[in-house]
């Protein structure tokens, strides 16, 4: 069987592209990984890997420098759907987000835009329970020291 096409949907702003550049190294029923390069040039970040957890709904991605150096670790809190009839997996950012930064240091974002998703109607409230629920889900795992394990698995594809 050919690899999948990955697309990439978001709620704000409204669009969803093809992860075209994207490649997939590891894929089975639980977690696909991919390594990439940035979409638009940055100074921060050029490339990394990412670990999409299909049953924990989110996508750890290790951000890297330039030179290979660890920039941050983003974790995105995702939905998906597949497209047997395409062979297509979408993923869908339902807002939240967290980054650890190389010192240990967490950071919660984009709280805000789920805020503006929902006075817009472009969040239902099933996605904001999930996004809500996996935002904890992920704290938690964080907290208690078990995020190890998912970076595990990103770091485990590495060249």
């Amino acid at each position: 069987m050919s690899l999948p096409i990955l697309y990439r949907k978001r709620i704000i702003p409204d669009e969803c592209i093809a992860l075209k550049d994207d490649e997939i190294l590891y894929i089975d029923d639980e977690i696909i990984v991919t390594k990439w390069n940035v979409l638009n040039p940055r100074t921060d970040f050029t490339h990394g890997y990412s670990c999409y957890f299909l049953s924990k709904n989110i996508k750890v991605s290790k951000f890297l420098k330039e030179d290979g150096s660890l920039h941050y670790w983003y974790c995105d809190i995702i939905e998906y759907s597949y497209d047997t009839n395409t062979n297509s997996y979408t993923f869908t950012d339902l807002l939240a987000d967290v980054i650890i930064y190389p010192d240990g240091k967490l950071r919660v974002v984009d709280l805000d835009e789920i805020a503006v998703a929902l006075e817009r109607k472009l969040l239902s409230e099933r996605e904001l329970e999930v996004a809500l629920r996996t935002l904890d889900s992920l704290l938690n795992m964080i907290y208690e020291g078990d995020f190890d394990y998912l970076k595990s698995k990103v770091e485990q594809f590495e060249n």
